[in-house]
């Protein structure tokens, strides 16, 4: 049974058979974060997880992309979600390096098309990824002049190794949905039309569990996968806010930004096919290429 709720005009959520639907709705940004939108979705994670109707919640976004990271236009100007992305220890907001307050309820990333940057950010912080074949991953924090506040340095590495982890992040490659897929980042890479419709048949699987041990088994898996996470993130909050203090040009972004979307557009071309094996002729490696035929890359964000 469907219950849809008015959320915001950037952000879209739906209830469905004990799952709440979150969708970043600002689709010719191609989803890139403001402070306004970083605000509507740590509220509405915070409504799913305190909804007793709610056992499993789905993050998206809008078509053409998941999320292009932060906008890039609200950095050079105001700053505000930049700050909003830094989190330096000892503020007493969130604890460094998350970008939202975690929930007690299983997260299922839906990645329908390009995750960047903030964006690919968003996307290790859930506890499953499904993606779809348009979708595809990038670290552009280096090219945008702008070190990573959300867990980038610590996460990518320990979802893809540490030397592809640096790779991606030092060239700005793309890593498409089947290399992602064998390299343990997603679990599951579906046609783009089935891509909710699997994301639901998951969070179904998930409810039949026992909800107690279900809600106890996620605390302590991530508990122990915390071992040692909160220092790492915290270093890289500190070495965030070095970069900053040190006297970020806010301004030089918007020069870089025609650069990297004119590279972005490069890198995402020809989808690869979901159903090859590594290895088989035609199946993409890793890093691999990847994207929506005529994505045009991270929009106004990096």
């Amino acid at each position: 049974m469907a219950d849809a709720d008015p959320g915001t005009d950037d952000l879209l959520v739906e209830r469905v058979d004990g799952v709440a639907v979150l969708t970043l709705h600002r689709p010719k940004a191609r989803n890139a974060l403001t402070a306004r939108l970083i605000r509507a979705l740590r509220a509405a994670l915070a409504a799913a997880d305190a909804d007793d109707g709610v056992d499993v919640i789905v993050l998206t976004g809008a078509d053409p992309a998941f999320c292009a990271g932060l906008d890039l236009g609200e950095v050079a100007g105001s700053g505000e979600n930049l700050r909003l992305a830094l989190t330096r220890p000892g503020d007493g907001d969130l604890p460094p390096g998350l970008p939202w307050e975690p929930t007690g309820k299983p997260l299922i990333g839906a990645i329908n098309g390009p995750a960047i940057t903030g964006g690919f950010e968003l996307a290790l912080h859930c506890d499953i990824l499904v993606a779809s074949r348009r979708a595809a991953f990038a670290d552009t924090h280096t090219r945008v002049g702008v070190l990573p506040s959300w867990g980038m340095s610590v996460l990518l590495a320990r979802a893809v190794g540490e030397r592809r982890a640096l790779r991606l992040s030092l060239s700005g490659e793309f890593l498409d949905p089947v290399a992602a897929r064998d390299a343990g980042l997603v679990s599951e890479v579906v046609a783009h039309d089935d891509l909710l419709p699997a994301a639901h048949r998951l969070g179904q699987r998930i409810r039949a569990s026992d909800p107690a041990t279900r809600t106890a088994f996620l605390a302590s898996a991530r508990a122990i996968a915390a071992q040692g996470t909160a220092e790492a993130l915290a270093a890289e909050s500190r070495a965030a806010a070095a970069w900053l203090d040190r006297g970020f040009d806010a301004g030089g972004v918007a020069g870089r930004r025609a650069g990297i979307v004119a590279g972005n557009r490069g890198q995402l071309a020809d989808p690869p096919a979901a159903s090859n094996p590594p290895g088989a002729p035609g199946a993409p490696g890793a890093p691999g290429v990847s994207g929506a035929p005529g994505a045009s890359g991270s929009g106004d964000a990096g």
